[in-house]
């Protein structure tokens, strides 16, 4: 089988620091690779190269068997590259139903000139409300982003991503904030999603990690010290080393 996403070697320096040093990892179709390490371990450097906002000093990052190391953002996006972020990214003043409508009218090389003409768009509402159905957001869809809790916004942002039809999902941090039943939740549509699309998982909360990720790599200082199952991972002594012995992390 074909890495959906595989980094080969990857290099990104800044001055005399070296952000992400001989990065080399790959992630399977249907699979939900990790990404842990300390904080200031080059996590979100690693994946702003991924995304093409930043671009590596060497090495090689391929989508699908494609070479998309020095090709911008939208030509990754349009290849199936898709992204999440930290801090949710939404248009407050439109309901969830409109969020996700507005992603899958960009998919479609739509505009945003002529509102209405969207709202006449069959197409694009019939996939809107295939999206929304029988999550949590279903009986959310006409509720405005700005009335949404945090956990909402996440699940929405999820969705959102999901208009675009990613191969691969790059996914930064989803968990953060969220209190114990949105993280059960969160956990829930993570797997319904991987069975759609790939997905690269950055995160810190450790029970989720352990709960989704199929295979982790562990970055510290911008190397890779560890790469296995979740077992292999958290019986790893470098890892543990790594997270300064706090032995309740890898629990």
């Amino acid at each position: 089988m074909t890495a959906i996403l595989k980094i080969e070697n990857l290099v990104k320096r800044f001055g005399g620091l070296v952000a992400t040093d001989n990065v080399s990892l790959e992630v399977m179709p249907g699979e939900i690779h990790a990404l842990i390490g300390p904080n200031g371990a080059g996590k979100s450097t690693l994946i702003n190269q991924l995304c093409g906002e930043l671009q590596p000093n060497e090495g090689a990052i391929h989508l699908a068997g494609r070479d998309i190391t020095h090709l911008p953002v939208p030509a990754r996006v349009d290849l199936g590259l898709g992204r999440t972020f930290q801090i949710t990214s939404l248009l407050d003043e439109m309901t969830v139903r409109e969020n996700i409508g507005m992603a899958v009218q960009v998919r479609e090389g739509g505009n945003f000139r002529i509102w209405d003409a969207l709202r006449k768009r069959r197409a694009i509402w019939d996939e809107t409300d295939r999206l929304l159905a029988g999550g949590q957001l279903a009986d959310r869809a006409d509720v405005a982003v700005a009335d949404l809790s945090h956990g909402e916004k996440k699940q929405l942002e999820l969705l959102v991503a999901m208009a675009m039809q990613p191969r691969l999902l790059l996914l930064d941090e989803p968990m953060a904030g969220l209190g114990h039943l949105e993280s059960q939740q969160m956990i829930g549509m993570l797997r319904d999603i991987s069975k759609e699309a790939a997905i690269l998982l950055v995160e810190h909360d450790m029970e989720a990690v352990f709960a989704l990720a199929d295979r982790i790599s562990v970055l510290v200082y911008g190397r890779i010290i560890a790469q296995g199952s979740v077992e292999e991972i958290r019986n790893d002594p470098a890892v543990r080393e790594a997270y300064l012995g706090a032995e309740d992390e890898l629990c």
